[in-house]
């Protein structure tokens, strides 16, 4: 059956924290999702967004997918950027498919991929597109893991320096970031008189606080600080 309008529900993820900080990749996706929608005359009801959540990662560690798939009923239309936004695990994309299917709704992807009719070509589309997509998981896993087997022999740090530390002059020792480590504790100081993630997000910039890049406090940000560093 072909998209033809409707009711629709979008679902944006990123990998990294430093895109979901930075809404590398957020913005395109909405605008392809946004792009999708009007050409299939769906009209969007509401968007779910996973920051900084790895392809990989089963449907329970993706609080907001299972809510975008949780706001779908009979008719809607999940819409994505690219099929590799649900996930780069074969078996982990099939049961979403089919738990969205159960609900009497479908999935569409903004780039085609054969998601927009159910015949037998679209439907061996989808799988092939489901199968290279966690292919390609695989080799990026095995290129960094090469990378970085490489970087020890050479006597270098690996690995993401943690909120609150820093590399000391060695390039390998780890010693505390004590700036870091203040706004960590203002975080924690917040969170504990109640203030939301945004609220606190949006009190640090009022203060002229800035991240490790250098940029505004976003509440994905901060929810993961406060995960990492109860």
């Amino acid at each position: 059956m072909t998209v033809t309008g409707g009711r629709a529900v979008a679902y944006r993820r990123v990998s990294t924290v430093d895109q979901a900080d930075s809404g590398l990749g957020l913005e395109a996706q909405q605008t392809a999702i946004e792009t999708a929608a009007a050409r299939l005359g769906l009209s969007l009801a509401e968007t779910f967004t996973d920051a900084g959540v790895s392809g990989g990662v089963p449907l329970e560690g993706r609080p907001n997918l299972v809510a975008a798939i949780d706001a779908l009923t009979t008719g809607d239309t999940l819409v994505i950027a690219r099929r590799d936004r649900l996930g780069r695990d074969v078996l982990n994309v099939a049961m979403l498919a089919r738990l969205v299917e159960r609900k009497g709704a479908r999935i569409v992807s903004a780039a085609g991929e054969g998601t927009e009719d159910d015949s037998p070509t679209s439907v061996l589309m989808r799988q092939i597109i489901d199968a290279f997509a966690e292919y390609e998981r695989a080799i990026i896993r095995a290129r960094t893991k090469s990378a970085m087997a490489a970087a020890r022999a050479r006597g270098q740090r690996v690995g993401c320096i943690p909120f609150g530390m820093t590399v000391a002059a060695d390039g390998r020792t780890l010693v505390p970031n004590l700036d870091e480590r203040a706004v960590l504790a203002e975080i924690r100081r917040l969170r504990a008189r109640g203030y939301c993630l945004i609220s606190i997000a949006d009190e640090l910039n009022q203060r002229g606080l800035r991240n490790r890049q250098g940029r505004e406090w976003k509440a994905s940000f901060v929810g993961q600080l406060l995960e990492r560093h109860p």
